[in-house]
């Protein structure tokens, strides 16, 4: 890999001379020409001044910033851009560090893997990635990179320092409009019931990190090119449709997920083991007072029998004895 830029890490008064390259690439995602539709033949982007409606060749172009909302446009040189008193210009000098966690991850840009640029940098380029890896700690800092300034934290990964540029805390709009203006409620049950589909998830897989997107366009592609139809796999048609019972939609996730990964199915959300739980509590405590019930009714019954006997009995012998008195 070429480096795309080379700076020098400022961390207190060590300086690391470092080399920055490219940690992703973005030709190995989809990307189309535009075209014209009546002959297929592609469109172009040429660039014409605009006071004089002519082409202009690339070596005649050069930068330009507008102040304020006016139509005016000062000219800048790259001896202007050379001459601003930035340190950040050649240099990523480290501000702070801070956790991990603490960066926001709607800042996140582009990142670079950090090379050390001379033999001398080796041995504070391991010092720097040691101390922030027993420090649980990432170096935040700012650098002029193709020709802005911008935020940049550094982090340790896999043995090598990486860079990840920053955007501006100004740059990352507000959520206005964004949440609805009465909040949903949910009930605990339901809560327990999404808590069980995440489980069910399990780990992703290489299939899941694969660009189908890019595969299935490239047949379409080879279809076109040979005049026959596109040949897709067979796959499972996802469920469409208003979700009308929440709680019977993340049952049945949860089954389909246990079912696409072959695992048993008898394992039920928590919610739901709970409550069949509890109406099984239930239907057992009511059988029992039943059965309590009946018991103290048929011992009552059976007490007024007895008392029943006793008094016949005891009528029998006083007549009796009456008799022979007499």
């Amino acid at each position: 890999m070429r480096p795309t830029a080379k700076f020098s890490i400022s961390f207190g008064l060590v300086t690391i001379p470092v080399a920055a390259y490219n940690a992703t690439d973005s030709s190995a995602s989809v990307s189309f020409v535009r075209i014209h539709t009546a002959d297929g033949e592609r469109v172009r982007n040429q660039p014409v001044c605009s006071l004089e409606g002519v082409e202009i060749s690339p070596d005649e172009i050069g930068r330009g910033y507008k102040p304020g909302d006016g139509d005016t446009v000062v000219p800048l040189s790259d001896e202007d851009l050379d001459a601003l008193p930035l340190p950040t210009a050649k240099t990523l000098t480290i501000l702070a560090f801070v956790a991990g966690g603490d960066i926001d991850p709607l800042q996140m840009g582009k990142g670079y893997y950090l090379g050390i640029d001379s033999p001398a940098a080796a041995k504070p380029y391991v010092l720097l990635r040691e101390a922030m890896e027993r420090h649980q700690r990432v170096g935040l800092g700012k650098i002029a990179l193709h020709g802005r300034e911008t935020l940049a934290m550094i982090r340790p990964m896999e043995g090598a320092l990486v860079m990840q540029v920053l955007l501006w805390p100004h740059q990352i709009r507000p959520m206005d409009g964004v949440l609805p203006e009465r909040q949903a409620e949910v009930a605990p049950n339901e809560v327990s019931a999404a808590e069980a589909l995440m489980d069910s998830f399990g780990e992703l897989s290489e299939d899941d990190l694969h660009d189908h997107y890019r595969e299935a366009l490239e047949e379409i592609v080879a279809a076109k090119l040979a005049h026959r139809e596109p040949e897709f796999p067979a796959g499972e048609e996802q469920p469409a449709g208003q979700v009308m019972d929440l709680m019977a939609a993340l049952q049945d996730s949860v089954r389909a997920a246990k079912r696409s990964r072959g695992e048993d199915e008898e394992a039920e959300p928590r919610s739901g083991r709970t409550a069949k739980k509890s109406a099984t509590k239930k239907t057992a405590a009511k059988k029992a007072t039943t059965t309590k019930s009946a018991s103290a009714t048929t011992s009552k019954t059976a007490a007024k029998k007895a008392t029943a006997k006793k008094t016949a009995a005891a009528k029998k012998t006083a007549s009796r004895g009456g008799r022979r008195a007499g």
